[in-house]
């Protein structure tokens, strides 16, 4: 396994990221507790949370069925999980978020002080253990001053229930308005910022990874395929492995050529298409550990493929015309 430092931060974490919102609502948690001790044997130690997953999913053309799916339910399998012992939160970078709302009351979503207290001890009650490596905040709250957010923070990490914060689905001007501000408090301000980046989606680079980057802010890219776009569907397809209908199908449908031309690019270097889109995002500048999240044990085994891979420069270029990207701002659209 690889390992880079998350940001500026001197914390080494894997280069793939554990994602484990698929946990309790499409993967039993017999089956979440396999992937998780899997990951230690591969030497993944970056896990992914998030104090909402758990509520029900439901893959393409199937229904939801699962009396047992709420919010935190993800995290309460990892605290059980942890809770087997075995070195198994020791060796574990812990990742989770807050924002969303855990209930029909004022106060219990966003970034308030109350919330960020009341959601922090909440996940912890969760996750069975006494700290959060990274907290996240899952959105921006514009209703809520940064002075607010940072003083939330502050206290929990003298509290020792929080060492790193980071930030999720934040523009390029949230990252530097939060960072100037924690910088004008004495504060290490934000290590992270999970993104959504992978070939097909892209615009974080016209301002947020140049802002990332800057300072010292390490990318953690959330869908890496695409929603499976860039997992082979096209292939899929053909094989009779997967059917399209619905959504899926138009999607597949506007952006048919590119795949196709993708696809058969993947044939030629001689790799699986989703692989070499996570290898892309590897190659990348800014990016920490893309996150992987897998429903079953299968997938995950796939992904690890991605860190072996190298794409040369004619590679590269030849997926940049598949998948134009942007320069940064203001250069894409000006001198």
């Amino acid at each position: 396994m690889e390992y880079t430092h998350l940001g500026r931060s001197g914390l080494s974490v894997s280069r793939l990221c554990l994602g484990t919102m698929n946990f309790g609502s499409l993967t039993p948690p017999g089956e979440a507790h396999a992937i998780l001790d899997h990951a230690h044997e591969l030497g993944v130690n970056f896990f992914d949370t998030a104090n909402t997953y758990g509520r029900a999913q439901s893959p393409p053309g199937q229904v939801a069925k699962n009396p047992q799916s709420h919010a935190g339910w993800t995290e309460e399998i990892l605290g059980e999980w942890f809770a087997q012992g075995g070195g198994r939160r020791e060796r574990t970078v812990l990742a989770t978020k807050l924002y969303g709302d855990m209930g029909t009351w004022p106060n219990e979503g966003k970034l308030s002080a109350l919330n960020i207290r009341q959601a922090c001890d909440a996940s912890l009650r969760r996750l069975r253990t006494d700290h959060i490596d990274l907290y996240q905040m899952h959105h921006v709250d514009r209703g809520t001053p940064w002075e607010e957010i940072w003083q939330a923070m502050e206290v929990l990490v003298a509290q020792g229930k929080v060492i790193y914060v980071g930030s999720s689905n934040f523009a390029g001007w949230h990252i530097a308005r939060a960072c100037e501000t924690a910088r004008a408090r004495g504060l290490t301000g934000l290590v992270s910022e999970q993104s959504l980046y992978n070939l097909m989606t892209r615009d974080i680079e016209l301002e947020v990874l140049p802002a990332a980057i800057a300072y010292g802010v390490g990318v953690i890219p959330w869908s890496p395929l695409e929603g499976g776009l860039l997992g082979g569907v096209l292939r899929s397809e053909r094989e009779g492995r997967r059917r399209l209908a619905g959504r899926a199908k138009a999607l597949v449908d506007r952006h048919r050529e590119r795949i196709e031309a993708y696809e058969d690019l993947c044939d030629k270097v001689g790799e699986e298409p989703a692989n070499v889109a996570l290898s892309w995002l590897l190659h990348q500048g800014g990016v920490t550990a893309p996150i992987i999240g897998p429903r079953t044990l299968a997938q995950f085994d796939a992904a690890q493929r991605a860190l072996a891979i190298t794409l040369d420069a004619e590679i590269l270029a030849a997926l940049d015309g598949i998948f134009p990207g942007y320069q940064p701002a203001p250069e894409h659209y000006a001198w």
